[in-house]
């Protein structure tokens, strides 16, 4: 379980199919403090340590799923060395709880529209697929490659957010372009919102 506030801006340093796709990814984190097996979202995704490492400088090994990489922008290309991704480590009993209960089961991929600066801000529009686009909500929660944001406006498929100049310093926000693809996952508690709905329809 994680929180959607990045705590460091990795980067893919090598990437291996061997069945399932492994990725090596450069890290700040302490690694004598990354514990194998344990649960890490790279840009929103929750993938398991397999490895770990020192030199030429601390990195982390994951395996990525067939199944990972059609649901999220990690395939295609979208993962290479050099790209820098959002990290977080997973929650732990007691930690504050910045942002939204976040899982790091991504359930699509979203298209960033426009990136308008608006005061110190930028407001950035998404395309959504049509079936996530009833689960965002105007002032709802939304993580977009593993940064809990708040949606502004909704228009049928497309919603907007504010990303405030500290978030674009500290994650891969601040080189966000038009035409990118991001990692969505939707609110937790919007997915068993619309459970019940359909199974009291039933």
């Amino acid at each position: 379980m994680f929180t959607g506030i990045v705590t460091d801006l990795g980067e893919v340093i090598a990437l291996r199919q061997e069945g399932d796709l492994r990725a090596r990814i450069a890290t700040a984190y302490p690694i004598e403090t990354v514990d194998i097996g344990a649960s890490i979202a790279c840009d929103g995704v929750c993938l398991t340590v397999i490895e770990t490492g020192t030199e030429p400088r601390n990195w982390f090994d994951v395996q990525i799923s067939a199944e990972s990489l059609s649901k999220t922008n990690i395939g295609g290309g979208g993962w290479h060395p050099g790209k820098r991704v959002n990290l977080e480590r997973a929650l732990r009993v007691g930690d504050e709880l910045g942002g939204h209960i976040v899982s790091g089961h991504v359930d699509g991929v979203a298209e960033i529209l426009s990136a308008v600066p608006e005061g110190d801000s930028t407001r950035f529009t998404f395309r959504v697929p049509d079936h996530l686009a009833g689960f965002i909500a105007p002032k709802g929660s939304v993580a977009l490659n593993g940064t809990s944001l708040t949606v502004n406006e909704v228009d049928g498929a497309t919603f907007g957010v504010n990303i405030i100049p500290h978030t674009k310093a500290v994650t891969t926000w601040g080189t966000a372009r038009p035409g990118d693809a991001v990692n969505i996952e939707i609110d937790t508690l919007a997915r068993y919102v619309a459970r019940l709905r359909d199974w009291a329809g039933k």
